[in-house]
């Protein structure tokens, strides 16, 4: 199981750094722009909320429809944790990205400038938002509650991960096992380890490498369920949190008011599964992500308000970025 301690946030790897450098820059080509009003190229940035070697599979249909759609060159960059999309998008490296809400907040407290293109849905009319899960093994009885993670191993997914970090840590802080979710705090209430992604976390849980630990909903209640990778009922949800903002596509405001505005009506009328199957782009479910939603619905940097507020009550060091 590839699990990691604790590391700093904004750590990046050299490889996405060049990477981003390679796809993107300031130079008068990249920013040629095509007679459809957009860049010959976009550079469009994601990172697995599972450990995956084809995360662009679960875009191709996003892509595709972007390449028609605006005619430019869609240059998909799969990095390898939050800090490198944030970079990316705050060096200019990045035109377009796919963001847990935690990590969108973050991006902007270090000054990203970005608009919301639409967050991601489940289902045809549902609502953007998702809940993180605090997990053990079902024959785990010294493990009932969140105030039973005090002392104990517990996987966290990634330091600016939303559901994986930040409302986990607000859980905690409630039930008085950690004082906020400074590192050092972190540390005193229990031994954090950080597995780089929701079904590293869940499936660490399961193997007793943590004695509990956190993933989003869905990658429990579903995709690893369907994988086969857990048995139904192997894990026993102890803590749901509160309902969190959907992930979201953002688009930097350095592409310009205009091209960001066709941007947005392109993401929240034809990136959904019923559009893309129609136009030919995908068949079957034709999920998106690896979040495997249906769609992308319209949202405002104001949805996140509730992600700022917890960041607030957690005084977590990693909300500074």
């Amino acid at each position: 199981m590839n699990i990691r301690r604790s590391r700093p946030l904004v750590s990046l790897l050299a490889g996405f750094a060049l990477a981003l450098s390679a796809c993107s820059g300031s130079g008068a080509d990249s920013r040629a722009i095509n007679d459809r009003g957009f860049p010959e190229t976009l550079t469009l940035a994601a990172i697995p909320a599972e450990n995956s070697t084809d995360l662009k599979a679960s875009y191709d249909p996003v892509i595709a429809l972007l390449e028609r759609e605006t005619g430019a060159k869609i240059d998909f960059v799969q990095a390898s944790d939050y800090a490198g999309v944030v970079e990316g998008i705050i060096a200019g490296n990045v035109d377009m990205a796919f963001f847990g809400p935690f990590a969108y907040v973050v991006a902007g407290v270090n000054g990203a400038k970005m608009t919301p293109l639409g967050a991601v849905v489940q289902e045809p009319g549902g609502k953007p938002g998702y809940q993180s899960y605090g997990l053990a093994r079902s024959d785990n009885a010294a493990i009932e509650s969140l105030a039973d993670f005090a002392g104990k191993k517990v996987c966290f997914v990634d330091p600016s991960s939303t559901s994986g970090f930040l409302y986990p840590t607000a859980g905690l802080i409630e039930q008085k096992v950690i004082a906020s979710g400074a590192e050092a705090d972190l540390s005193k209430g229990l031994t954090p380890i950080y597995a780089g992604g929701h079904d590293a976390s869940a499936l660490s849980i399961a193997a007793g490498d943590c004695d509990a630990g956190f993933a989003f909903d869905t990658m429990v209640d579903k995709t690893l369920v369907e994988k086969g990778d857990l048995a139904p009922g192997q894990l026993k949800t102890v803590w749901k949190s509160e309902t969190i903002a959907g992930s979201v596509f953002a688009a930097a405001d350095a592409l310009g008011a205009e091209t960001v505005a066709k941007l947005r009506t392109l993401f929240t009328e034809k990136v959904n599964a019923d559009h893309l199957r129609g136009a030919g782009l995908c068949t079957g479910e034709c999920r998106i992500t690896d979040e495997r939603a249906w769609g992308v619905v319209p949202a405002a940097d104001s949805d996140y308000d509730g992600v700022r507020h917890v960041c607030e009550v957690t005084r977590s060091d990693k909300c500074a970025g």
